[in-house]
Order: C-alpha cells, then sequence, then structure tokens
C-alpha cells in the first residue's frame, strides 16, 4: 500500500510541476515569443552541465545509500551528513568554474548570471534523502505551494517580450526556495553529525561511478537544445525545449514508478530478497507498457492541432516534432525500469553505465549530421535512435537474468489496444476544430477504447487492477 501512496505522491507532483509550465506556456510563449523562449532554453542548457558536474552523481548515490542504510538511523544520519557536505564543496567548484566561463563568454551574460542560481539551488537539493526512506509526502506538498507561488510570478512580472530575464529569475528562485524549504524537516529526520568523524572521501568513488552514466544521459536530454542553439539559432533550441515539454508531462505519469521503485528495490535487494526482486521487476514492466503505449499513441494523434492551439502559430511546427518524439515515452519508461529500478540497486551500474554512453554516442553522432541536414526535426530523430540505442543494450545485459519473454508477455496486446485508438482519435482530430473541448472528447473515447480493448484482449495488468479493486471491497 505504501508503493501505491508513494507513486501517487510522486506521479502527482511529477505532473504537478511539468503542468506548471504547461499553464504558463501558452502566456510565455505568446509574450516572449520563439526568440526569448529559445533563449531561456539555451541558457539554461548550458547551465545543466555545471549542475551536472557539480552533482557528481550524488543525489542517485545518495538516495540508494539512504535506501540501504535506513534501518540504522546513527549510520544513515552520518551518511546524509557527509554526503552532504561532500556535495557543497563540489557544487562551490562547479560555480567558480561558472564565474570563469562567464569571463570568456561574449553573449548573453545576464541571462545566465540569472541561470545561475539554479546551480546554487543545486547545493540545497536534499530530496534523495527523503526519497531513499519513502518519504515522498514532505517533498510533494511543500512544494506544491513553490510552484503555485512560481505560477503567480510569471503571470504578475513577466508582461512583455524584454522580460526574459524575470522569467529566467522566477524559475530558478522557485527551484532554489523549494530545495531550501526541504531543511525544515531534518531535525526530525536525521540526527547531528559526528563532526570528528567525517569520511567525505570515500563516498566520491561510489558517486563519481554513478556520475559517468548521468554525464551520458544529460548529454543527449541537453545536448540537443545546447547545438540547436549553436547551430540553427535560439529559435530552434526554444521549438525542442517545447515539444520535450509536451512529451515530458506524460512522461512524468510512467517515469515515476522509477523513483518510486529505486529505494524499494534497493532494499530489497539488501535483505537478499531476490525472487521479490523479479517480481516487482516484472510488475512494474508490465505497468508502464500499459500506461506509456496508450500516452505514445495519443499524444501523436492530437499533436498538430494540438500544438497550434496551445502554444500559437509561431509554434506549429512543434505539432509535427512532438508527433515523432512521442515515441520515446515507450522506450524511457522501459529503459527507466530495467535501467532505474533494476540496474542501479543491484548494483550492476558498468552495464547501466554502458548502456546510457552508447545512447549519448548515438545521440552526438547524429545530432552533427541530422541538425545540419533536417534542423530541428534532426535533433528529434536522434533522440528516437538514441532512446533506442540505451533500450536495447539494457535488454541484452539482463537476458540472462530475468525471462524476457515475461516482459513483453502482453505487449502485442497494449500495441493492437494503443495502435486501434490511434487511428480512431487521429480520424477525430482531423476532422474537429482545434480547441479544449474537442481534445477532451478525443482523450476521453480514446481511454474508452484502449481500456476496452485490453478488457477484451484480457491484458495481464488489467487482471491485477481488478484484482486490487476487489481486494479493496473486500
Amino acid at each position: 500500500m505504501k508503493l501505491i501512496k508513494n507513486y501517487f505522491y510522486n506521479v502527482g507532483y511529477q505532473v504537478f510541476i511539468l503542468l506548471v509550465p504547461l499553464v504558463t506556456t501558452p502566456y510565455i510563449t505568446r509574450v516572449l515569443g520563439s526568440t526569448g523562449v529559445g533563449i531561456n532554453a539555451y541558457t539554461n542548457s548550458i547551465i545543466q552541465y555545471f549542475i551536472l558536474f557539480g552533482s557528481i552523481g550524488i543525489s542517485l548515490y545518495g538516495n540508494r545509500t539512504i535506501a540501504y542504510e535506513r534501518d540504522d538511523k546513527q549510520k544513515m544520519s552520518q551518511s546524509f551528513w557527509e554526503i552532504s557536505i561532500l556535495r557543497f564543496i563540489t557544487i562551490a567548484l562547479a560555480y567558480v568554474a561558472f564565474l570563469v566561463f562567464l569571463l570568456f563568454t561574449k553573449k548573453y551574460h545576464q541571462f545566465y548570471f540569472y541561470q545561475s542560481f539554479q546551480v546554487i539551488a543545486a547545493a540545497f537539493d536534499i530530496s534523495w534523502l527523503f526519497m531513499g526512506l519513502e518519504d515522498f509526502k514532505r517533498t510533494v506538498l511543500r512544494n506544491f505551494m513553490v510552484k503555485i507561488i512560481s505560477v503567480i510570478s510569471i503571470f504578475m512580472f513577466v508582461k512583455t517580450s524584454h522580460d526574459v530575464s524575470i522569467y529566467i529569475l522566477v524559475l530558478t528562485l522557485s527551484t532554489l526556495l523549494g530545495n531550501l524549504s526541504l531543511w525544515g524537516y531534518l531535525k526530525r529526520t536525521v540526527d547531528k553529525p559526528d563532526l570528528h568523524h567525517l569520511h567525505l572521501f570515500k563516498h566520491i568513488r561510489p558517486s563519481v561511478s554513478l556520475f559517468i552514466p548521468q554525464i551520458a544521459t544529460q548529454i543527449y536530454l541537453i545536448l540537443n537544445k545546447t547545438m540547436l542553439g549553436s547551430i540553427s539559432g535560439v529559435q530552434s533550441s526554444g521549438f525542442y525545449e517545447n515539444s520535450d515539454k509536451m512529451v515530458k508531462m506524460l512522461l512524468a505519469v510512467v517515469t515515476a514508478t522509477g523513483t518510486v521503485m529505486l529505494p524499494r528495490m534497493a532494499h530489497t535487494f539488501a535483505s537478499k530478497d531476490f525472487k521479490q526482486l523479479h517480481k516487482y521487476l516484472y510488475t512494474s514492466f508490465d505497468f508502464v507498457s500499459f500506461i506509456s503505449i496508450p500516452l505514445a499513441f495519443g499524444l501523436s494523434a492530437v499533436a498538430p492541432k494540438f500544438a497550434i492551439w496551445f502554444m500559437g502559430k509561431e509554434f506549429a511546427v512543434t505539432g509535427q516534432l512532438i508527433a515523432v518524439l512521442s515515441i520515446v515515452i515507450v522506450l524511457i519508461a522501459w529503459s527507466n525500469v530495467i535501467g532505474t529500478q533494476y540496474l542501479l540497486p543491484t548494483n550492476q551500474t558498468r552495464q547501466y553505465t554502458v548502456s546510457v554512453t552508447a545512447g549519448a554516442v548515438v545521440n552526438l553522432l547524429l545530432n552533427v549530421w541530422l541538425i545540419i541536414q533536417f534542423g530541428v526535426m534532426g535533433a528529434v530523430v536522434a533522440t528516437v535512435l538514441s532512446e533506442f540505442a540505451v533500450t536495447g543494450l539494457q535488454l541484452y545485459f539482463i537476458r540472462n537474468q530475468v525471462k524476457i519473454t515475461k516482459l513483453f508477455g502482453d505487449l502485442w496486446k497494449y500495441l493492437l489496444s494503443g495502435l486501434i485508438m490511434y487511428l480512431v482519435v487521429r480520424y477525430m482530430n482531423q476532422i474537429q476544430a482545434g480547441n479544449f473541448i474537442n481534445f477532451a472528447i478525443q482523450a476521453f473515447i480514446g481511454g474508452i477504447i484502449y481500456i476496452g480493448l485490453s478488457l477484451v484482449l484480457r491484458a495481464s495488468f488489467i487482471k491485477i487492477i481488478l484484482g486490487f479493486i476487489k481486494s479493496l471491497r473486500d
């Protein structure tokens, strides 16, 4: 029951923080325009590299460490303080590196400086502690309020195309405020550190081992916007940014399982309950397949008209981008289960690293060619192909550990149901006007078709849901 509660807490929060830009996006795209949106996307992508190198894999490592040690409060508390102090030091070094970068860059100085508050915010991010404890309620509820304040601030202070700096400040300061707010819970969660026996450096090696795959992951998550901004201009970066936002909104519903399951899988692995570990894996994989396939098909079906209605005619191209990019919802859902929920908790960091590094290499090589040839659509295709590489390699690595056929046992049922749903929704989208009511009708009918066909085909996850409902009645 705790897993279910944590999932809904996390999915609720993940959807909410992505709904925030979705609530503000129609306003921001029209006020700031493609250039303003592109400047934010491009400068933010650069700042993310400093956050990445300053964090050195500590969030993932910290989450896993807390999950391993949470039954021993004293040991867990000492590890928390050691990891936190280490992160303060590495983030400080990263910020110094940013200041050096600022001396040598020729444009966007002001925008870069305001974006750099995110680097400072990263130093105070202790969400990994509560994730490791499987205490998602605290992180969710407190950050809800912070995000609401940011939305109100955007509508109050961002009024013209010249307010790009204000927009960036609102986003970065809200992140900083959200991270600081979690420190109020520490007194009840961890003990005071033993300052005479701090062992900071013992955490560097395992953190760095997780840092390497994070570098690779961020390359194909951020590099697209960076390369688009450098090769095709900041407008292309803005188009990709908004397409990515739409996909990530739906993706959050799926990947929330990874955030919830990582500490649970790590704790199960530490307890050497391998039978339960594999049971979690099969159920989680089936769940994300059941959820991700209709989300991908549905988004692709409505994307062309939805993009124009939602973001304005200036962003019409994003409809085509979203239709193709939606494929990654399924691929990332699978790799999230295999990588985040299985490989990392079971200390198979090398295999995880190889898979995401391969994805980064594929993305980098294809970006250089495809962006030059096809512009922003080239970056989208490169992203999809890189996710194929990641997922394919991870499946290869676990082929002898789990039954692959069991992972994909009911996949054909979900694909068939999703395809029929897609054809119906696509037809409705083409003949109906692009407005909120019609999109809502299309989503509702699409959902009914998918669930109905899944029931007819007796898909395995439908059986699990029905069993769960029956248990609640009993």
